[in-house]
């Protein structure tokens, strides 16, 4: 059977010589991986970009009947064409960032309407953003953290639990108890939850050590998480 819906593509595979396994969050299934044909080929050029992190799609799928796995994608398009996402360097490491994080986080091949429209609504945001987009990691991550469960209602919510864990990242160099040097975030963490385009942070520096307190955060709550390969990368482009 066939059915159709809009999805987000989150990460893909080379499969044979000329193919791709996708893996996309659907707004109709959940995460659904899928086998795209001759999407490598030389021509038809630029399809392989269709299946570039965060993508925004309109779906027509295979749904195999009382089993789970891999199926086919019978027509795909870009559902929302980006303006700015695939060609500034900051924006695209970003995306690279959160959707390795998603893909990580969100694994119900179920239903979640909600999950799917923030995911969407928030991309297609960012690709408008303008100013304040160095900080739109930080919200994304700590209003996702809602979605899945374990939203925080203030900082000294989010360190509090990093230090019980004792996973705090503390910075070479720090001077001062962890407990001290930990509970500096707080603050910033209160601004990003109520007003983001307020923000006080003042650095690159300090920005990397929240994000990396944000990320211990998830790795208590999500214990397949393990280490974002890509958030060096990301650190240093913040930076």
């Amino acid at each position: 059977m066939l059915i159709k819906t809009r999805g987000i593509v989150l990460s893909y595979l080379k499969y044979r010589e000329s193919s791709i396994i996708a893996r996309i969050y659907t707004e109709r299934l959940g995460v659904q991986s899928y086998v795209v044909n001759s999407v490598r080929k030389a021509k038809p050029p630029g399809r392989i970009a269709l299946f570039q992190p965060f993508t925004l799609l309109e779906l027509v799928a295979y749904v195999a009947k009382g089993s789970s796995g891999l199926t086919r994608l019978s027509e795909y398009r870009c559902a929302e064409p980006f303006r700015t996402l695939p060609y500034e360097v900051q924006k695209s490491s970003v995306v690279l960032f959160l959707s390795e994080v998603v893909g990580r986080a969100v694994r119900e091949e179920e239903q979640n309407e909600p999950l799917f429209q923030f995911l969407h609504d928030s991309i297609l945001a960012f690709d408008r953003q303008t100013t304040g987009t160095e900080n739109f990691a930080l919200v994304f991550l700590l209003q996702l953290a809602a979605y899945l469960g374990f939203g925080i209602s203030s900082g000294a919510e989010l360190t509090d639990q990093v230090l019980m864990a004792g996973h705090a990242p503390i910075s070479k160099g720090a001077t001062g108890p962890a407990t001290l040097r930990l509970h500096e975030f707080d603050g910033y963490v209160d601004e990003l939850l109520r007003a983001p385009a307020a923000s006080t942070i003042p650095n690159g520096r300090v920005r990397h050590e929240l994000l990396n307190v944000i990320i211990r955060y998830y790795q208590l709550h999500i214990e397949q998480l393990g280490e974002i390969r890509s958030l060096d990368i990301l650190s240093q482009v913040l930076n």
